[in-house]
């Protein structure tokens, strides 16, 4: 988890460190930490991959510290399914149910394209159910992981003077290398997530008094 801290900081110190070289010349609401920069929302997660599945539901709470960089805290519940054909006749089956929670941060480049950095910790509790006829038994277990999530989106109109909801579209990667992570395969493999959801600017009565 140390290691996951450390890279989220050195990107919010890196983002920090653009936002002082910011001016007031823009017009529209202050940058940093008003309540009229907050916004909440979230995503859904889905992939499907090979002999797999995995669904998921990301409320998250953040701040526009900047026109083009936003930053916030982020909740996970996430279910997966993969099923092993790695063998002539196999059918092993291992369900997770997924729970946690942790940072990000997203630079916009430009309005609609942004790049995304999310760190998080999650607890799993996993079901093995073994090929009927095998002879082996169901087994249960809960351990917890760390994750490094790195990928990029889409939005479809985010707007950092007027501030209406907006929605996206993005991909990540976990690049971390915890062998328990949720968001890799039987192999260690990075599993593509795909998240589509929507943010919801709050406190907009005062900003429009700027």
């Amino acid at each position: 988890m140390k290691s996951c801290l450390l890279l989220f900081l050195s990107v919010l110190t890196f983002s920090q460190a653009l936002f002082a070289q910011d001016t007031d010349e823009d017009q529209g609401p202050k940058d940093g930490f008003h309540k009229e920069n907050l916004f909440t929302g979230g995503s859904i997660a889905l992939s499907f991959y090979n002999g797999g599945f995995l669904a998921g539901a990301n409320p998250v709470f953040g701040c526009s510290l900047t026109k083009w960089a936003d930053l916030g805290l982020v909740v996970n519940y996430t279910y997966s399914s993969y099923r092993d054909y790695s063998y002539y006749g196999s059918d092993d089956k291992l369900h997770e149910s997924i729970y946690g929670g942790g940072l990000f941060t997203r630079l916009y480049p430009i309005r609609f394209l942004f790049a995304q950095a999310q760190v998080e910790h999650n607890w799993i509790h996993s079901k093995y159910i073994p090929t009927p006829g095998s002879g082996g038994t169901t087994q249960t277990a809960t351990n917890s992981a760390n994750s490094i999530l790195v990928g990029a989106g889409y939005t479809t109109g985010r707007d950092p003077v007027g501030k209406t909801p907006y929605g996206y579209l993005a991909i990540l990667f976990d690049v971390g290398t915890d062998p328990m992570s949720p968001y890799k395969d039987a192999y260690n493999r990075a599993i593509p997530i795909f998240r589509a959801g929507v943010n919801v600017p709050l406190f907009q009565g005062k900003s429009q008094r700027r």
